[in-house]
């Protein structure tokens, strides 16, 4: 699980490089085509791994713990301008989170998980490491997303 965690640390690193090379404006631009921008797809990666692997594990009860969930959660759009306050919290969350995931991880903490299914995949999933192997799958979709946008947010200079 080591490998799987090193992974998604430097997959998330470049999305941060790719979030770090444009600005406010591109960050929030939605581009023609699609319903979503960089930073909600940025956003949407973090939000969405604390869910699935604390709470739809059923390791916690709620996402209420889950920073900015309601702003990036499935089947939300962006609402908002998002400032670099909020880019930066994401950012470091981003890392942080998945350094959590890890220790939690080493500790035993997810020894016993409730199975589900994701309603994307519709896999169920039945152990952490699936979980886990899922999340970073789902992270670099969402990274293909952003570098498309990013071609047609640059263009558009």
């Amino acid at each position: 699980m080591q490998e799987t965690f090193k992974f998604i640390l430097q997959a998330r690193q470049k999305f941060i490089e790719l979030v770090d090379s444009l600005s406010l404006e591109q960050l929030n631009q939605v581009p023609a085509g699609f319903n979503n921008n960089i930073i909600w797809n940025f956003g949407h990666i973090v939000v969405s791994t604390q869910t699935l692997v604390y709470v739809r594990t059923g390791i916690k009860a709620d996402t209420a713990w889950v920073r900015y969930n309601e702003d990036y959660k499935k089947d939300t759009k962006p609402a908002r301008f998002v400032e670099q306050a909020e880019i930066d919290e994401l950012k470091a969350i981003a890392i942080q989170s998945i350094e959590q995931i890890a220790s939690d991880y080493a500790k035993g903490l997810f020894k016993e998980t409730t199975s589900f299914s994701t309603a994307t995949y519709g896999y169920p999933m039945d152990t952490i490491e699936e979980v886990i192997a899922l999340t970073s799958g789902h992270d670099n979709v969402h990274y293909g997303y952003a570098l498309a946008q990013r071609r047609l947010v640059q263009s558009l200079k």
